[in-house]
Order: C-alpha cells, then sequence, then structure tokens
C-alpha cells in the first residue's frame, strides 16, 4: 500500500489538528485529575470529542493522584481492560467497572 504525500497544507492543517487533539487530552486529564469531571461525565464525552475519545484509559488512570503506572495496570487487569484500550474502545462491562471503582464521586476523594 503506498501512501499518499501530503502538499505542506495538508500537513500544516494535520499538525494544528493534532495539536487541538493533545491539548483537548491534556485538559480533559486534568480536570479529572482534579476531581473536576467524574468517570461518567468522562465516558459520557468521549462518545461525542474524538479527542477524547482517543485517550488511552492507562493515560487517564494515572492522572489521578496516587494513581501510577503500577496501580493503573493492576487496575486495568483486574477490570479487564487492555494495556492499550483508549475511552472510545471500552465495553459496556468496562465501563460499569470503572464506574463503580470510582463511585462516580470525583477522584480525587477517593481515598
Amino acid at each position: 500500500m503506498v501512501l499518499k504525500s501530503l502538499s505542506e497544507e495538508d500537513r500544516a492543517k494535520a499538525r494544528a489538528k493534532a495539536l487541538v487533539s493533545r491539548t483537548r487530552r491534556a485538559e480533559v486529564k486534568h480536570s479529572f485529575g482534579r476531581g473536576e469531571l467524574t468517570i461518567a461525565e468522562l465516558l459520557e464525552l468521549a462518545r461525542s470529542d474524538e479527542a477524547v475519545g482517543r485517550l488511552r484509559v492507562t493515560d487517564l488512570l494515572e492522572s489521578v493522584p496516587g494513581i501510577g503506572s503500577v496501580r493503573a495496570a493492576a487496575l486495568m487487569e483486574r477490570i479487564g481492560i487492555s494495556a492499550n484500550r483508549r475511552l472510545r474502545g471500552l465495553g459496556r462491562k468496562q465501563q460499569a467497572a470503572l464506574r463503580s471503582h470510582f463511585d462516580d464521586t470525583p477522584p480525587h476523594a477517593k481515598k
């Protein structure tokens, strides 16, 4: 399969779109980590916002204070989420398990 070569203008548009997406994902992770968004709100947002839907679950969990890579991996393994799964790719049972874990309360309140 041969990839289409992009013009400089197309590359610039793609870079701008990627920057907007990365910025949006960073904002969402920050809001979730600070408790401004619940997991239910975030999962709903992932359905309609492409940038949020492409956020890796691992990155989201690690944005919560007190959850590092080891705890995030353990939680994902217990729930049955693969390491490279994105929010939009979660099944109903996986979403329900995440909701249950965070009790639909802001993550910073979870001890």
